[in-house]
């Protein structure tokens, strides 16, 4: 076997070892996929946090949300403080780099919005310091940290500790951790923010509609139409426009009563510079 092969064998062999005790840990991103899906469809927010490799996953983690994961739906808020560089670099440089992340969880978190922390170490005093107030704020701080017990796990309300001890191992079931948990969020979303047709599979958003009746949709929310289908419209039956409001035109089509200025016309129809 190639020195090649041993070191690759070696990392497996380590991935895998660490699979059913990680297992056994990731059984709270279910409640976690869940709680997050009604912060997120009620208008919260969630951010998160990490340093190095870990400020990597949090991005990835943020790009998810107000993205996607896989089907098409809403995007949803999710900020990652380790991306706002600007922030950082002035903070670090005024206040010292502990708090770099603990200033921006006091401008933007809100109580009750999810406040979620990365750390292979769990000792990073920046992530302690923006996880004391997440909480000073009420809002709720989860981690995802190593083994426990560690600084980040005791300042947090929840934590899920990869129990490894080799930290590349721990960044890796991180990021599945990332992906699963945003998978949750997707099952557990309620109708109006999930793709077209979908049914919520939470017990808790889920809804019973009568048989004949329309579904209950909230004020303001209209109805996911596939891209190019127009609704369907009685024949002769023009569509209600709220009062002062002029109809879309396509980009690059002038209207001459609404986009020249009055004044600028010749009688020969020529327009005049200033």
């Amino acid at each position: 076997m190639t020195a090649s092969m041993e070191l690759l064998d070696s990392h497996l062999a380590g991935l895998a070892s660490a699979l059913l005790p990680y297992r056994t840990e990731a059984g709270r991103l279910a409640r976690w996929g869940d709680e997050l899906a009604r912060l997120l469809a009620s208008g919260g927010r969630v951010l998160v946090a990490g340093n190095g490799g870990s400020a990597a996953e949090a991005q990835h983690l943020a790009a998810e949300l107000v993205g996607k994961l896989r089907d098409d739906r809403a995007p949803l808020s999710a900020i990652a403080l380790c991306a706002e560089t600007s922030s950082l670099t002035a903070i670090g440089n005024d206040y010292g780099f502990d708090e770099v992340f603990a200033r921006q969880v006091r401008a933007h978190g809100r109580p009750d919005d999810v406040l979620l922390l990365l750390s292979t170490s769990g000792r990073s005093a920046n992530l302690v310091r923006a996880a004391r107030a997440g909480r000073e704020l009420g809002m709720r701080c989860w981690g995802l940290t190593g083994p426990t017990p560690n600084p980040l796990a005791d300042a947090c309300t929840e934590v899920l500790a990869v129990p490894c001890p080799d930290s590349q191992v721990v960044q890796e079931l991180h990021l599945v951790s990332a992906h699963v948990l945003c998978g949750y969020v997707d099952a557990y979303l309620p109708v109006p923010f999930a793709p077209a047709g979908y049914v919520s599979t939470s017990p808790a958003v889920a809804q019973t509609v009568p048989t004949g009746s329309a579904p209950v949709r909230p004020s303001g929310v209209e109805p996911v139409r596939p891209s190019g289908v127009e609704p369907v419209r009685p024949s002769g039956v023009e569509p209600v426009r709220p009062s002062g409001v002029e109809p879309v035109r396509p980009s690059g089509v002038e209207d001459e009563l609404v986009l020249r200025v009055p004044g600028t016309l010749r009688p020969g129809g020529h327009e005049e510079g200033p």
